[in-house]
């Protein structure tokens, strides 16, 4: 009888469960900057395109630093790609302090930017490495359950938002009949409000800043096991960049993977930060609108867990298109329904959108040669451009009030569904081509 392959081997354990840490550090990030794009829009008075230049300079940092991260990786190796991660981090999350001082939109935006070159190098590192650790027939299940933490970072981020940030700002007060306060005073106490407001805005990015540092030192003194790619550049075995870029772009279903992961990326993103103004438009306060963006990640997270017990039995590719399905129906309800059953319609697409960064991770890197993993996760992690690309446009359509008759934020919508019948294609393919190979 064929002996079981765990799914994380013994000799691994301690590096799985440290390396899986970083999943937490950067989905805290992801997720407590979402809301703030309602939160600047309000206290920096500006559109929700304008406002959600925060994402695109969020999501700009990981296609700036992608390639430079894994070039760096295969100079060097995956701890000091982590260690280099962990700094960059800090640094643009205490730059938040002088970006509260000067009151300036766009140094807030280069704050997250530099923080996000750290994050692409956490991102173009742990992933492949938790890849690496085991054996590849697990390894897209070992990158669900290591991604599974990322959630949980995510809700911290978002509690932290809607329980300790949003809360006190005094910007989002409304009168009786849900109008917000802030507008109709005079520039001399919007100053004092904003000084006040920024700050509050400030201080969980200061704080995550210091976790970081404890995170850097612990990583410093961890011996980390090499990979099979650092075992064969130690012996001299390894391809060139540009032998590298050309395996990766005749991999049909790398290249195809790419391009998903970013539609993939766009749809979360839009699905997440603009939850708030789909609640907004209900008559909700930001505060109480992001315990709906909390109740979507906590499914999110269960979800996670239960696609990662289900490809145990379900091909991981059929998975894909069948969640694809489930969240396109979901997104078609909260754009059709006007009112809470959209909202909640809304916060189920999270349900099934959870299964699908790490999915179309592995699929994608599968059949990709181990000397050419760094360079082929560099992309995929740059495709989390997608985050910077369409938010703005989302912003676009939802400053327009109507479309057509029916309230812009629903209409606006229709761009993740369209991510989400990608989604469903590229499983289908994906899948087809398997089947074909066997």
């Amino acid at each position: 009888m064929e002996q079981k392959k765990p799914l994380v081997p013994r000799k691994y354990l301690f590096t799985f469960i440290l390396v899986t840490s970083l999943f937490a550090l950067w989905g805290f990030a992801n997720d407590i900057t979402n809301p703030m794009v309602a939160a600047f829009q309000t206290v920096m008075e500006l559109s929700a395109a304008k406002a959600s230049m925060i994402q695109f300079a969020f999501y700009g940092g990981y296609a700036t630093m992608a390639i430079p991260a894994a070039l760096f990786i295969r100079r060097y190796s995956y701890k000091k790609g982590i260690l280099l991660g962990l700094a960059l981090y800090a640094i643009g999350a205490f730059l938040f302090i002088p970006a509260a001082a000067y009151q300036e939109f766009t140094f807030f935006c280069l704050s997250l930017y530099i923080l996000t070159f750290g994050l692409a190098f956490l991102e173009t590192t742990a992933n492949p490495f938790i890849l690496s650790l085991g054996d590849k027939e697990t390894s897209t299940r070992r990158l669900n359950l290591a991604q599974a933490f990322n959630p949980m970072g995510s809700l911290c981020g978002m509690a932290v938002a809607s329980l300790i940030v949003l809360p006190q700002l005094i910007s989002d007060r409304r009168d009786a009949a849900g109008q917000i306060l802030f507008y109709g005073l005079s520039e001399a106490e919007k100053a004092d409000i904003r000084l006040h407001d920024l700050a509050i805005i400030r201080n969980p990015y200061v704080a995550i800043g210091l976790v970081v540092l404890c995170v850097f030192i612990v990583i410093a003194l961890t011996k980390m096991p090499k990979t099979e790619s650092e075992e064969q550049k130690a012996l001299g075995h390894t391809h060139t960049t540009r032998q590298t870029l050309s395996n990766l772009w005749q991999n049909v279903v790398y290249r195809e993977g790419v391009l998903t992961q970013m539609f993939y990326v766009a749809a979360q993103i839009m699905t997440w930060t603009f939850i708030i103004q789909y609640a907004d438009h209900l008559g909700i306060n930001k505060a109480t609108a992001q315990m709906y963006n909390i109740a979507a990640m906590s499914l999110f997270l269960c979800s996670r867990f239960i696609s990662t017990f289900l490809m145990k039995y379900v091909n991981g590719r059929v998975l894909l298109a069948i969640f694809g399905c489930g969240a396109a129906l979901c997104t078609l309800g909260a754009i059709c329904i006007v009112g809470m059953a959209g909202l909640y319609c809304l916060v189920g697409v999270s349900f099934f959108m959870s299964l699908m960064f790490p999915t179309i991770y592995g699929i994608a890197l599968e059949e990709v040669d181990s000397q050419d993993t760094t360079l082929g996760a560099a992309f995929l992690v740059m495709a989390i451009v997608g985050g910077a690309l369409m938010p703005p446009l989302q912003g676009l359509i939802i400053d327009q009030g109507e479309v057509m008759g029916h309230p812009a934020v629903n209409f606006s919508f229709v761009l993740p569904l369209i991510c989400f019948l990608l989604i469903i294609a590229y499983g289908y393919r994906a899948n087809k081509r398997k089947s074909a190979r066997a």
